[in-house]
């Protein structure tokens, strides 16, 4: 894995209330590290990892993509970033470069971006038509038979194109999915999350999905008011934070507009955000 190269790929912000973030932890204590405007709406990134080891080129997640109609996308607000495709380019890949396209999970924020209109907009088509799409077995059982309180974000559309095309694949259970590539199933969130942990240079990047969305949900009772079982994300948090910071992980936020990455440190209040870095800075 000695020549593995890790890029961010910023594809855009969007727009979420504060409230449903950060569920029972109070405004006054959030909004000083998350700003939210006059509607209570915080702004939050769409972020992407790609991997290329030299034969495989492998993206974790995809964002929104542009599927959905108007009034969809104006409770989002979607704002910067460099767009799927773009981003990409900034770094020198196109869509047809991907081989494994790695989903978390497939709330529409993770896995919209995956899937197109054809030119005549008559059907769908995979925006990577080279990738093998990789989810875990029980998230696409979960989102197939959706409950009332995720429904509105398994959409159909993101969804379906994925099987029929053949591409699908699925992930079992714990383990090495490519060399240097491990994931790891959480169930706190929605059944199923795949949380990736990539070997390079000697360190371990975690990507850390809706596990821990920003920085300020490194403590373990900061939790989103979107998980199904929030008990557990708080269970699977504090055993994954203990784990981080003995093995010394750095954490890859989804997420978290102002800080990419950030390596881990004990507090009197328990494991907090060290450093925060890009994967620029911290590799060089």
């Amino acid at each position: 894995m000695n020549n593995t190269k890790v890029f961010s790929i910023h594809i855009a912000n969007f727009k979420l209330d504060g409230g449903a973030m950060f569920g029972v932890v109070p405004k006054s204590i959030w909004q000083k590290h998350y700003p939210a405007d006059e509607n209570n709406l915080c702004n939050w990134a769409l972020r992407s990892l790609l991997v290329d080891n030299g034969t495989q080129r492998i993206l974790i997640d995809n964002g929104c993509g542009d599927k959905q109609d108007e009034k969809f996308f104006s409770f989002l607000h979607m704002n910067g970033g460099d767009g799927l495709a773009g981003g990409l380019a900034k770094k020198g890949y196109r869509p047809q470069d991907i081989t494994d396209m790695v989903l978390t999970h497939l709330h529409f924020d993770h896995c919209g971006g995956g899937v197109r209109y054809k030119k005549d907009r008559k059907g769908f088509e995979l925006v990577f038509p080279n990738a093998t799409y990789w989810v875990s077995r029980q998230q696409w059982e979960w989102a197939m038979d959706a409950n009332k309180r995720e429904k509105a974000s398994f959409l159909d559309e993101n969804m379906i194109p994925m099987m029929d095309s053949g591409q699908l694949k699925f992930i079992e259970e714990d383990g090495n999915l490519f060399p240097g590539f491990q994931v790891r199933l959480f169930n706190g969130h929605t059944t199923g999350q795949v949380i990736p942990f990539i070997s390079h240079r000697g360190k371990t990047i975690v990507y850390t999905a809706d596990l821990i969305p920003s920085f300020m949900h490194i403590p373990v009772n900061y939790n989103m008011s979107f998980d199904v079982r929030p008990l557990l994300t708080m269970e699977e948090k504090a055993g994954f934070l203990e784990e981080a910071l003995k093995k010394n992980y750095l954490l890859f936020f989804e997420h978290d507009l102002y800080n990419e990455c950030c390596s881990l440190k004990n507090t009197s209040k328990g494991i907090r955000m060290d450093r925060s870095y890009t994967l620029e800075e911290y590799f060089g």
